[in-house]
C-alpha cells in the first residue's frame, strides 16, 4: 500500500470515503478552535453528507462545496491536501487574525494576497519558497464582490505561526517591520496545498485582535464580539460567492 504522500486519486476517493459525484468544486476551510461553525453550515448546505467528523459537503445555489472546521496548519492540511488531489479547483481559507498595522481596523476583511510560511506545513510543500501566493484572479473577484456590497476591506500580506501561544514581542516586531498587515495560523498551509495539485485559493480573514494596539484574546469586550460576528457573516457571504462560481474564476 502506498504511504499517504504517493496515494492515487481513487486512494484517496476510498479514504475520504466519496466517488467523483460527490467531489465539490470548491472547499471552505474555516480556521477556529471551536466547531459551532459546523452547525451553521449544515443549514447554509443542503443534501449534506459528512466524509470526516469536521467536514460537510453538500450543495448551494447548484454547486458541490465542501466545508471543513481546522484549528492549525497541520488540521488544515488534512483538509486542503486530499480534496485537492481527488480534483477540488478552489480553496478558500477563513478564519482569524492579529492585527500588525495600523491600516487594519476592527470590521475589515482582509484579502490575504501573500503570506510568510512560519507555520512548519506549508514549508513542506515548497521548501526553497519562503511565501506564498493566494491566486490573482481569485484575488480580484473577492475585491470586486467587496466593492459591489460596499464591504470593508484590505488586501495585503500575512505572516502565519505554528502556534499563537508563542508569539513574542521581538516576534512581533520582526513581522511588523516587514510590512505584514497580521498573523494567523493557517492560511499558507492551504494556499502550499493548493498549489502543489495547481488548484486555486486564497484567504478571507477576520480581525480577531488588534496585537499592535495591545489587544488580545483574552481581553474581548462585547463590541470586538458583535464586530466580529457582522464580519464573519461577510466572509462568509464572499467565501459562498467565489464557491459558486468557481467555474467561472478557474476556467
Amino acid at each position: 500500500m502506498n504511504l499517504y504522500g504517493n496515494f492515487s486519486k481513487e486512494e484517496w476517493l476510498k479514504t475520504l470515503n466519496i466517488n467523483e459525484t460527490n467531489i465539490p468544486s470548491a472547499f471552505i476551510i474555516h480556521g477556529e478552535w471551536e466547531h459551532e461553525e459546523l452547525k451553521n453550515w449544515r443549514t447554509i448546505l443542503s443534501e449534506t453528507k459528512s466524509p470526516k467528523w469536521n467536514t460537510l459537503i453538500g450543495l448551494y445555489k447548484g454547486s458541490t462545496i465542501g466545508y471543513a472546521n481546522a484549528y492549525g496548519s497541520p488540521a488544515a492540511i488534512n483538509s486542503t491536501h486530499p480534496f485537492a488531489a481527488v480534483g477540488t479547483d478552489l480553496f478558500v481559507q477563513t478564519g482569524y487574525f492579529g492585527g500588525l498595522s495600523l491600516e487594519v481596523n476592527y470590521g475589515d476583511l482582509l484579502i490575504v494576497t501573500e503570506a510568510e510560511m512560519q507555520d512548519g506545513v506549508s514549508n513542506w510543500y515548497f521548501p526553497d519558497a519562503k511565501t506564498i501566493k493566494s491566486d490573482e484572479r481569485i484575488i480580484n473577484a473577492a475585491i470586486d464582490y467587496c466593492e459591489k456590497k460596499k464591504y470593508p476591506y484590505i488586501a495585503g500580506s500575512i505572516v502565519t505561526t505554528n502556534t499563537l501561544l508563542h508569539e513574542t514581542n521581538e516576534q512581533i516586531a520582526a513581522s511588523v517591520m516587514k510590512g505584514h498587515l497580521g498573523i494567523d495560523m493557517e492560511t499558507p498551509s492551504t494556499l502550499a496545498a493548493a498549489k502543489r495539485f495547481n488548484r486555486k485559493a486564497i484567504g478571507l480573514l477576520n480581525l480577531s485582535e488588534h496585537i499592535l494596539k495591545g489587544d488580545t484574546l483574552y481581553a474581548y469586550t462585547s463590541e470586538r464580539e458583535a464586530i466580529e460576528a457582522e464580519t464573519d457573516e461577510k466572509i462568509r457571504d464572499v467565501a459562498l460567492y467565489l464557491a459558486a462560481n468557481t467555474n467561472k474564476f478557474t476556467n
